[in-house]
């Protein structure tokens, strides 16, 4: 494979790898903007992973299976919703307990679909010939999945930081008594929030086991969910900046899968934890920069303080 071909399929690996997490990533980076924190991302991905790929098996739209996913883990987020807005429960443990909701409602409606396969969205051009072996490698392996991913960066960060709307949600973040001041209601902006990041969430579960993967097993997921949540803190919970962190992890994934593929002789478990010890180590270093020279969303801090 010529030196373009090569770069381009590592790209498009990475890509590929880092898209499920990245819709995940996006939705709960809006979530914390606005003060919450929302440990159950993860069940709401394995939720929206089973529904997609149910849906997919059934009617083999995987337009049809995204919307499943996400409306999945919007249902899933307003369990998290009602806990802490509606109940006033800790928030850690609400989102713990969505998580093990969504774990249990997976494993048991998604025991007849293990094993299963699924046809995805088909590749931009499956046989670009551009002449540029760097471009021809990535529009014959990405899909729509992961442009929608890429799109919605800079969708979600210029509305954040442009919009009206946005401005208001991050001054919840902030500021409870200021928001109130300007003639907001923190609850429904938050719950507002918790939707929305519960959609993307299961969105990236779908688009984990209809399009990244094709099949359905337990536990698909495999932490992402919680990888999700940890690297809003890499991302200094800037949408911008949630790109570069994720696409961290789907390198990390991408170049263990090659090792994998080429028979390196390292333990296959220890290759596989490589991309989460990677994105514990960013989190860390993050943590004690934000620590020190701030950065975190002030009502925010008060969940941990």
């Amino acid at each position: 494979m010529e030196g373009g071909a090569l770069i381009g399929a590592w790209i498009a690996a990475t890509l590929r790898a880092a898209t499920p997490l990245l819709f995940a990533l996006l939705g709960e980076t809006v979530v914390q903007r606005t003060a919450i924190i929302n440990l159950g991302v993860e069940g709401q991905m394995l939720a929206g992973a089973c529904a997609g790929f149910a849906v997919a098996s059934v009617t083999g739209d995987p337009w049809l299976a995204l919307a499943a996913g996400g409306g999945t883990g919007l249902l899933l987020s307003l369990v998290h919703a009602g806990l802490v807005l509606g109940a006033g429960a800790n928030q850690i443990g609400s989102g713990i307990a969505v998580w093990m909701l969504g774990l249990g409602l997976s494993s048991f409606y998604g025991r007849d679909y293990v094993g299963g396969e699924v046809t995805g969205f088909g590749p931009l051009a499956a046989d670009a010939d551009t002449g540029l072996p760097l471009l021809d490698q990535l529009l014959s392996q990405l899909t729509l999945a992961t442009v929608m991913a890429l799109a919605l960066v800079p969708a979600i960060g210029f509305w954040l930081y442009r919009s009206r709307v946005g401005l208001r949600w991050r001054a919840v973040g902030e500021s409870f008594e200021a928001a109130r001041a300007m003639g907001i209601r923190p609850w429904l902006v938050q719950l507002q929030a918790i939707a929305f990041g519960g959609f993307l969430a299961g969105v990236g579960g779908a688009v984990l086991s209809v399009d990244y993967t094709g099949t359905w097993a337990q536990e698909i997921t495999k932490g992402r969910g919680l990888v999700a949540v940890a690297l809003v803190i890499a991302a200094r919970w800037n949408p911008f900046l949630a790109l570069p962190v994720a696409l961290l992890f789907g390198g990390s994934e991408a170049a263990v899968l090659r090792l994998q593929a080429q028979g390196v002789d390292i333990s296959s478990y220890l290759l596989a934890a490589t991309p989460y010890v990677i994105c514990i180590l960013v989190v860390w270093a993050s943590y004690v920069r934000i620590r020190d020279t701030g950065g975190m969303p002030a009502e925010l801090s008060r969940v941990f303080g």
